[in-house]
């Protein structure tokens, strides 16, 4: 688990992917919801996963919404946080810099909104001196 492993060096930490998962049919959380009502044991973990009211969040917002990125460096003084939820302006005023070659963990924090997300893809771009690699 993530908080087992915060202290750790980065080089320590395994590789925990399995490139040979395949996902289960996407279903709706109102379909997951209706399921294996009669099974009291079951709806108390749904509930304690998903809430115990019905969907509130509207459908105009993204489903799936990115809170706060943190860089994890060893070699750093601590962790870079950026905030997500306000003004996005204000980050470009703040820039940090790290040496070439250094190992660093990047931790994203979001919250999901309406649907469960079956997967996530991540795109990265960095610049170095001005110039996008």
């Amino acid at each position: 688990l993530m908080a087992d492993k915060k202290d750790l060096p980065i080089e320590e930490e395994e590789d925990e992917r399995n490139l040979n998962y395949n996902p289960p049919a996407q279903k709706s959380l109102q379909e997951i919801q209706e399921l294996d009502k009669d099974d009291e044991s079951l709806v108390k973990y749904k509930q304690t996963l998903l809430g115990a009211g019905p969907m509130t969040a509207g459908v105009s917002g993204p489903n799936v919404q990115v809170t706060r990125l943190t860089l994890l460096c060893d070699e750093a003084p601590g962790p870079i946080t950026m905030d997500l939820t306000g003004d996005l302006t204000t980050l470009r005023e703040k820039t940090f810099s790290l040496k070439e070659g250094v190992t660093y963990r990047l931790k994203i924090d979001f919250k999901v909104n309406r649907e469960i997300v079956a997967g996530l893809r991540y795109h990265h771009v960095t610049h170095r001196k001005g110039i996008r690699g």
